[in-house]
């Protein structure tokens, strides 16, 4: 059984992220635990199959452990329970001194990171990830945030774990669906700038799609590694990190499109990629079958690659104009001149951008 251990170096600090194939192991951080009081952020759904679990793992190093239980879903990723989390931290006088620990997927790392950066400017927090898509992609990097009625993650702040600690046996109790939705971010890594990955994927379809766990185990840390050989590069996305977000500016604006109800994340990063390289091929940066090359990829591991014709193209760009990525109101969008070869294009119109979107339906 094999373990991995990745270590991420910033200018603030380094931290480890932790993959194990059982159990929750802080024996490697376990400094960081002692004497101070931890809130464990977590959902309705994941809680009862793993809090008692994580606290029995704590308790050898810290006994003063606190529950503070949100709705599950996309949908609640807002003001509301954002407010609810700070109003938990009052009520049992958390200071500076203080922790927060997620556990559950990307929604649960996103609130709780965004919580720990806005509770008394700033406290700490580690990321216990459940789900494929958080263990790849939302508990890496620092990128905390809730979601506003206009757009995805459009509140938030840079604000790095302490230690994120990874337990892929949790992938065993995640509906079928949702691991398809972490493949979508999983897969990516190999369309943005890794094609020896993207091969390692199709070599290992089966497996993945079986979920063996030593397979994914190794998928994600492959991922974890990727990110963070970018995050380590450009912290704060003033350049690099953006490729990371390759299909993302389509996918939130389907998601908010359908109010976060319709699409997973993953699967809507799926659709988005393949807007994506179907806009490359419009402007001509990339050859004809690239979108196609591309949709067989995603479809060999059942994600979705089309939007339906009712959904609202003109909508969707008017939802894009709002995007994080957008500079003095000009559309900066990850375009690709092949699979593994992805790009930051500025300045790309909107007549393009909605004839991709079209195309795609």
């Amino acid at each position: 059984m094999k373990n991995f251990s990745i270590k991420i170096q910033l200018d603030t600090h380094d931290y480890l992220i932790n993959i194990q194939q059982q159990g929750f192991n802080f024996e490697t951080i376990k400094e960081k635990l002692s004497d101070r009081k931890i809130a464990i952020i977590s959902n309705d759904t994941v809680a009862p199959l793993y809090m008692r679990q994580l606290k029995e793992a704590l308790l050898p190093y810290n006994g003063e452990l606190y529950e503070c239980i949100l709705p599950d879903g996309e949908q609640h990723k807002n003001l509301k329970y954002w407010q609810y989390i700070l109003d938990f931290l009052a009520q049992n006088n958390f200071n500076r001194s203080d922790m927060l620990l997620s556990l559950g997927g990307g929604v649960i790392c996103d609130m709780t990171g965004f919580a720990a950066a806005s509770w008394m400017r700033g406290i700490d927090f580690i990321q216990v990830p459940t789900s494929l898509l958080a263990q790849v992609d939302a508990s890496v990097g620092g990128k905390t945030g809730i979601n506003h009625s206009k757009g995805k993650n459009l509140i938030g702040a840079f604000h790095q774990p302490q230690a994120v600690i990874i337990n892929t046996s949790t992938l065993k109790t995640l509906p079928d669906r949702e691991f398809k939705s972490g493949l979508g971010e999983s897969l990516k890594y190999g369309a943005i700038n890794q094609k020896q990955f993207k091969r390692w994927l199709d070599k290992n379809l089966v497996a993945i799609k079986q979920q063996n766990l030593p397979v994914l185990s190794h998928l994600i840390a492959k991922c974890c590694q990727f990110k963070a050989d970018i995050v380590q590069q450009d912290e704060k996305e003033s350049g690099i990190r953006a490729l990371l977000n390759l299909g993302h500016t389509f996918a939130h604006a389907i998601e908010t499109y359908t109010h976060y109800s319709h699409y997973t994340h993953g699967e809507a990063v799926a659709i988005g990629m393949v807007m994506a390289a179907e806009l490359s091929v419009i402007k001509g940066v990339a050859a004809d079958n690239l979108r196609k090359e591309l949709e067989k990829h995603l479809q060999d591991f059942e994600l979705l690659t089309k939007l339906p014709k009712e959904i609202d193209a003109f909508k969707l760009v008017e939802l894009m104009r709002l995007d994080k990525k957008v500079i003095n109101n000009s559309h900066r969008l990850i375009l690709m001149k092949s699979i593994g070869e992805a790009y930051i294009q500025d300045n790309v119109c909107e007549t393009d951008i909605l004839q991709a979107i079209k195309n795609c339906q």
